[in-house]
């Protein structure tokens, strides 16, 4: 709420339009909220192709100084102080984890932001929450963090028929721009990402593949989900368990987990036994095959 303000007579005396719209931003701004990242590269499995293209677009930020004075590329890209990283793959494989672990690393706060948070059903509402975000990393200093990126970056309409078209497109175009501006770190994430819209793939500098586990990544999945202090019988071993799980994510390897402890203090077991893992593992795997499938990347 703006400040009382007091005319020369004593009586109150309306906010000026400046004032409003500062009150608007500070308000919109206030949305989004930085947290502070607890996850961890070194505890993110990854396949060596991703973990690669991670370490080479945290390059470009660590050692920008070399890159854009040293070797000149300042010449060519005067405005690369920012990063736009795009994490697609299937959903449960380690998206979101790698864009706090990121942020964590880089020593920065991150601001989550999802389409709830953006969209407004006035026409003009959702380009100055999009600008809000923005403006609320920048003032944070936090990486900016737009998970199921897909309903914000999708394909601009073409065929204009009625004011929520004109309304995505503003909004898309205010989403580029404010891209174009940004000194610092967006990371999209999405399991969508054929529905990006051409022009913003191009801003995008690195596009990082997140792929199903194999045999090897499976086996460190189920060693990091298994804490030291759960029970369990001496044949539920990450390499038993990484050989009953193929083709699961890291997501459903730690839904297995809870399903199975769930299920063995249920019958008030003092151990969670192989079973337990093997009946877990086969309702996750049922319910990926029958209930939802996963976006194409």
């Amino acid at each position: 709420m703006s400040p009382i303000a007091w005319s020369s007579d004593g009586r109150t005396k309306a906010p000026t339009q400046r004032e409003r719209a500062a009150e608007d931003i500070s308000e919109r701004m206030a949305l989004f909220t930085p947290e502070q990242p607890r996850r961890r590269l070194a505890d993110l499995v990854l396949s060596a192709e991703t973990e690669r293209a991670l370490q080479v677009a945290l390059a470009k930020i660590q050692h920008h100084a070399l890159l854009y004075q040293t070797w000149g590329l300042a010449q060519i890209h005067p405005e690369g102080r920012g990063i736009a990283i795009n994490l697609y793959g299937a959903s449960g494989t380690g998206k979101s984890f790698a864009a706090e672990a990121l942020a964590q690393h880089l020593g920065k706060p991150i601001i989550r932001v999802d389409y709830a948070q953006l969209e407004s059903r006035y026409v003009g509402d959702t380009p100055k929450n999009i600008a809000a975000a923005f403006d609320a990393a920048r003032q944070h200093d936090a990486v900016l963090f737009f998970d199921e990126a897909d309903s914000v970056l999708s394909h601009r309409v073409t065929n204009i028929t009625q004011a929520a078209d004109y309304g995505v497109n503003i909004s898309r175009s205010t989403l580029l721009l404010q891209l174009d501006s940004f000194e610092g770190v967006v990371i999209f994430a999405t399991n969508l990402a054929r529905n990006y819209d051409p022009a913003v793939v191009r801003r995008i500098l690195a596009h990082v593949p997140f792929t199903l586990p194999d045999q090897a990544a499976l086996v460190r999945l189920w060693r990091y989900h298994l804490p030291p202090q759960l029970p369990r019988s001496a044949d539920a071993s990450p390499e038993a368990l990484a050989a009953l799980s193929e083709g699961l994510s890291g997501g459903d390897v730690l839904n297995c987990v809870l399903l199975a402890a769930s299920a063995a203090a249920l019958r008030g077991a003092g151990e969670v036994a192989l079973a337990d893992f093997s009946a877990a593992i086969e309702q996750v795997r049922r319910a990926k095959a029958e209930i939802g499938r996963d976006g194409l990347s």
